[in-house]
């Protein structure tokens, strides 16, 4: 199957999704908490996981309706060093296996 106009077959998308599944397997992901305040969270993703601004305030909000968010996909060795800088500064955050769906 051809999606429309673009040349992209059904198997060369799937071929993309699982690579990309792949190249990242893991996610970090912060928690929400009652004792961090809105800028530092921001402040954080923005110094620890490169963040933009506008995408910091995104995942801080995400964060604080939903009670958690991967803020970042990468594998173990690049998430770790983030997670524990997270950690460092008083921020729950995990690193999960991504689940292929």
């Amino acid at each position: 199957m051809d999606y429309t106009g673009t040349g992209v077959s059904v198997q060369e998308a799937e071929d993309v999704l699982v690579e990309t599944a792949e190249e990242f397997p893991f996610s970090l992901v912060v928690w929400n908490d009652e004792v961090n305040t809105f800028d530092w969270v921001i402040l954080s993703l923005v110094e620890v996981c490169g963040h933009t601004e506008e995408q910091a305030e995104q995942c801080a909000l995400i964060i604080h309706y939903n009670g958690k968010y991967a803020v970042k996909k990468g594998s173990l060795t690049e998430l770790k060093p983030m997670c524990e800088a997270l950690l460092d500064r008083g921020i729950s955050a995990t690193i999960e296996e991504t689940v292929a769906s």
